[in-house]
């Protein structure tokens, strides 16, 4: 489908051109080698003179000059423009950035001049998804997450498979709930862990937990405090934002694998017994782990009894051992 010439120029104004410039370079680009007075007649009622949008479109890298006697303009392949065009508009971006954040700490210390009340924000009811989508949409390098329900937001993860695409780690740890929510495994975790995410699972977690690079957080009840969301805690850098980051890290730590490991396969296991290993060691409750499986009750118990008879323990904690040891999990 073409695009528009109005289409078009919404692009254009967004690499930086003025409306001058759109005008003139969308009159080229339809006709061609134009001379000044011919654009001049045909591109009216302009901010500026014909030759500064043309001074401006040349060193966009999209317009040069033509003819003989240079007397006459055209458009150029834009390759090497819209890079520069580009790269400008990215830095004019960080910039306004940088701006917007010294003008809202210039009024926090001039205005609102309460010095603690920046660190904490508290949001609450529809607010809140918007929320996580604006603070997660900024991440740059690494999310550390301790997952429980309830969740703000359902179905398939894309946001965070497409994060995972662009270089942002992951790192997670799960609540043996999150695992118990029906379809949460195959339908969130599993395609997460798949494009890169680094999984673990810990039978007991003390909150919902996102930091995002290290430099702003939000924190919620998990399900074993709250039925519900009803507020959401956002901390920025502070005394708190590092005893959070030292809660994650040491919750990591303490966290056992949710997912097979990517070195070497043990040809004894088949693909259904790593994942059951995998799903005991979340905690996760034997009909649970069934259903997720899609096999009976009975066929489960008969892939744990395989298990255990093979590695010789006599209790899920020594099969636990022995996968570990054995760098199944």
């Amino acid at each position: 489908m073409s695009t528009t010439d109005t289409e078009r120029a919404d692009h254009l104004r967004v690499l930086g051109l003025s409306d001058d410039e759109i005008r003139v370079y969308q009159h080229l680009l339809r006709t061609g080698p134009s001379s000044i007075t011919e654009l001049d007649d045909a591109v009216p009622d302009r901010e500026h003179s014909i030759d500064s949008a043309l001074g401006g479109l040349v060193q966009a890298g999209l317009a040069r000059r033509s003819g003989s006697d240079h007397a006459r303009y055209l458009p150029v392949p834009p390759d090497a423009g819209l890079e520069a065009l580009t790269l400008r508009r990215e830095s004019e971006l960080k910039q306004a950035r940088i701006d917007v954040l010294n003008a809202y700490d210039e009024f926090r210390r001039t205005v609102h001049n309460e010095s603690t009340t920046h660190l904490i924000e508290v949001v609450t009811g529809s607010a809140i998804v918007e929320r996580i989508h604006q603070i997660k949409g900024g991440a740059q390098r690494e999310i550390l997450a301790i997952d429980s329900p309830p969740y703000y937001i359902g179905g398939p993860n894309q946001e965070e498979i497409d994060h995972l695409k662009r270089g942002v780690a992951y790192r997670v740890v799960y609540s043996p709930e999150s695992v118990e929510v029906p379809g949460y495994l195959t339908e969130n975790i599993l395609p997460c862990v798949e494009a890169g995410e680094q999984a673990r699972v810990l039978p007991d977690v003390p909150a919902k937990l996102t930091i995002i690079d290290g430099s702003i957080a939000y924190v919620s009840m998990s399900v074993r405090d709250t039925e519900v969301n009803r507020s959401l805690l956002i901390i920025r850098p502070s005394s708190l934002l590092t005893a959070l980051i030292g809660m994650f890290e040491l919750c990591w730590r303490n966290a056992l694998p949710l997912h097979a490991s990517v070195g070497a396969e043990d040809d004894r296991l088949e693909p259904i017994e790593r994942r059951l290993l995998a799903l005991l060691a979340t905690g996760a409750a034997d009909d649970t782990i069934a259903r997720t499986l899609g096999i009976s009750r009975r066929t489960f118990f008969r892939y744990l009894e395989r298990l255990m008879n093979r590695t010789g323990a006599s209790t899920r904690f020594q099969l636990a051992l022995h996968a570990a040891r054995e760098n199944w999990l």
